[in-house]
């Protein structure tokens, strides 16, 4: 079933209609009615014959019809029965206002969950519970305890109802209007992806705006996500998402990468637009709502002061955003129609003086180049400004212009007559530069995610029969941690490099091994238990014959044995001695909504002080790794400094592809680390000298 119903309800009823003002039942009802919705309105209350001058019916049951839409406002415990009695008259879509479910703990998490089956055993569409409700200014439908929204072409969504309730009033006093309202509550049926989808087939809807603080099917939002923003833009604030993603992880990228990494790694990868604030999302979803979209990012600025016009330009550069040039005859018409104190460049001063035909004139000239995609006009309140007139001189020009017009308006009380004058023509208009300057980077940021080239996985030969292997003897054996030499068997079937080298579990395997292998050697302790080898006298480098491997086994293992003893000692890793090139780090945690998180950054030690890190989510594209490269500072370095030649990027990008496939094929892996990773000169293959693989436990 599609939402509908919720959009535009033929019939309403009310399970729960109180007479008393002030309550949630009373309020709902008194706002269907005051709202102008045109269709039939159902209380129903055993406790009275009417309410507020409507006929009330003693039960669903007794109902005349089956309502299109029921508003539940019950005590938490009577709900499931309302909702099967619901379903029972034909009823297909319920809004739960109801509180007290699994926001209480786990007695009101049973019954949600038995509030959920119930619907779905009834074939109702539930949203909520412990939600404000729903509007539909098309429909003039507000079925909730909040104020009925301006109409207009914003649909937003929220988990947090209460929060709604400021938005709305904050939208009123800045003339925002909106489509459609949803307060999705716990989404124990109807979850953000259903009304998302739901808002992008709306044909009242041109941008969607939500709030969350949770999403629980982290690829399926992806997914529609990806599907939704190409036609329709979608801006989320996100909240509550700084808490550690993986607190017991072990792997340096575990106790690197938190919750807030993967759901910027989503919003990237699928084109949504991340709001830091209410205000951030308003400023954006009036541009995308009232103002054609840019066909570049080419800014130009007109302004009656110098200073504001300083802060537009240095704020445009800060965002990566062009400050038009503006074409010789632009100018010259410029220079023609201002004073000679003005300056005809961009930004283009009219003067303090300027009054509203000045304003217009210059608007017409600079809309007219075709080197300018977007126009901000700035006005500060001086002696001689009309704040009124050169509004509705910027609606004027604007209206049908084909390019986005903003305003900002500087200043309060001398300004707000104008600023009205600008919301009643849909002009965004801004309180300072920076935050129209902010808005129109996400609308040429949106313009390039619309038209960039689908997304393509490369795939390799790899030899998955040998992971699947080790995988299935560590599954038997009980152990959730892959040693570094199995790791490096691993890695080796995907196609990356590693140090050759062995176990030794005596100081005669180690000088055989190291024999074998040619000297110098690295001796590195082999233990599960251990991730910070070196803090515990855990390796050794350069060893250069028989004699220095078998002191520093020896010496290594009673050592670590007694600082760290109740680590489990497999041995002693004996591996060449890669000399040259630089340390990177390339890594995998696995998210909980969102997948595999795949990072890149500076290697050796100190990655968890420096923490030059970026990620990404799996699977990678050419360009998605070579980006996670580039981002990092490390990338500075990888290029050569001083005289320094340039190590093979190219390398860690198909490392980082490699990985990839690996941790899509294998999602029982849910944590690994390559520390080092080994990058030298062009031609040279990148080496993986340590790694670790963790195993997420049977049951995940």
């Amino acid at each position: 079933m599609t939402l509908d119903k919720f959009f535009n309800p033929s019939s309403v009823a009310v399970i729960g209609a109180s007479r008393q003002k002030g309550k949630v039942g009373f309020d709902i009802l008194d706002n269907l009615i005051a709202g102008g919705f045109a269709g039939d309105i159902y209380p129903v209350n055993p406790k009275a014959e009417e309410v507020l001058g409507l006929k009330c019916y003693p039960d669903i049951a007794s109902l005349p019809k089956a309502p299109d839409l029921a508003v539940i406002v019950l005590p938490a415990p009577y709900v499931p029965d309302a909702i099967s009695a619901l379903g029972e008259k034909g009823t297909q879509a319920a809004i739960v206002i109801s509180a007290g479910f699994k926001e209480t703990g786990p007695e009101g998490l049973a019954l949600e969950e038995r509030t959920a089956g119930r619907a779905r055993a009834a074939g109702v569409r539930m949203l909520g519970p412990n939600c404000l409700g729903i509007a539909s200014t098309a429909a003039k439908l507000n079925a909730s305890f909040g104020a009925m929204p301006l109409p207009g072409s914003i649909g937003l969504l929220s988990q947090s109802g209460a929060l709604i309730t400021g938005v709305l009033d904050t939208a009123e006093a800045q003339m925002i209007g909106f489509s459609a309202v949803f307060s999705i509550g716990n989404k124990a049926d109807i979850d953000e992806e259903e009304v998302i989808r739901a808002l992008a087939d709306h044909d009242g809807t041109k941008v969607i705006a939500g709030y969350l603080e949770n999403i629980i099917q982290g690829e399926k939002f992806i997914r529609t996500a990806e599907q939704v923003v190409p036609h329709k833009p979608l801006i989320i604030v996100k909240a509550g998402s700084t808490r550690a993603g993986a607190q017991a992880a072990s792997s340096h990228t575990g106790s690197l990468a938190g919750t807030e990494a993967a759901y910027q790694c989503a919003f990237r990868r699928s084109g949504v637009i991340r709001a830091n604030s209410i205000e951030h999302l308003f400023d954006m979803a009036m541009l995308f709502a009232e103002q054609p979209l840019p066909a570049g990012d080419r800014f130009a600025v007109i302004t009656n002061a110098g200073g504001p016009g300083i802060m537009a330009a240095d704020a445009c550069e800060s965002m990566g955003l062009t400050f038009a040039r503006l074409a010789p005859e632009t100018e010259a018409a410029l220079k023609a129609l201002l004073p000679p104190a003005a300056n005809i460049h961009n930004p283009i001063d009219v003067l303090g003086d300027s009054p509203a035909d000045r304003y217009a004139q210059s608007l017409a000239i600079v809309l007219k180049d075709p080197g300018v995609d977007i126009v901000l006009v700035l006005l500060t309140p001086q002696a001689m400004t009309d704040a009124v007139g050169t509004a509705q001189a910027i609606a004027e020009q604007a209206r049908g212009c084909g390019k986005p017009v903003m305003a900002c308006f500087v200043g309060y009380s001398k300004v707000q007559d104008g600023i009205a004058v600008l919301r009643q023509h849909r002009i965004p208009v801004y309180r300072e530069p920076a935050r129209a300057l902010a808005a129109v980077k996400a609308a040429c940021d949106y313009v390039e995610f619309c038209v960039r080239p689908p997304r393509v996985v490369r795939r390799f030969a790899i030899n998955r029969g040998r992971v699947e292997k080790i995988i299935r003897r560590h599954r038997r054996m009980g152990l959730r941690l892959i040693g570094e030499q199995d790791a490096k068997d691993i890695l080796q079937a995907y196609g990356v490099y590693t140090a050759a080298g062995d176990t030794a579990h005596t100081t005669q395997d180690a000088v055989r091994i190291a024999n074998r292998i040619g000297y110098p050697v690295v001796m590195k302790i082999a233990s599960p238990d251990i991730s910070h080898k070196s803090d515990v006298g855990g390796v050794k480098i350069g060893l250069r014959n028989a004699q220095e491997v078998e002191d520093a086994f020896e010496l290594m293992m009673l050592r670590v044995g007694q600082r760290a003893p109740e680590a489990r000692l497999d041995g002693v890793v004996v591996q060449e001695m890669v000399v040259g090139g630089k340390e990177v780090i390339i890594g995998m945690t696995r998210d909980a909504q969102f997948g595999p998180l795949l990072m890149f950054g500076l290697g050796g030690i100190y990655v968890e002080f420096i923490k030059d890190i970026a990620f990404e989510l799996a699977p990678l594209t050419d360009e998605e790794a070579t980006n996670l490269i580039t981002s990092t500072k490390t990338y500075a370095l990888l290029r050569g400094v001083r005289g320094e030649e340039a190590t093979d990027v190219e390398q860690i990008a198909e490392c980082l592809l490699r990985i990839s496939q690996l941790v899509i094929d294998f999602p029982e892996i849910a944590e690994l680390d390559i520390n080092p990773l080994k990058v030298r000169q062009l031609g040279q293959a990148a080496v993986a000298i340590d790694a670790r693989i963790g195993l997420a436990r049977a049951e995940e």
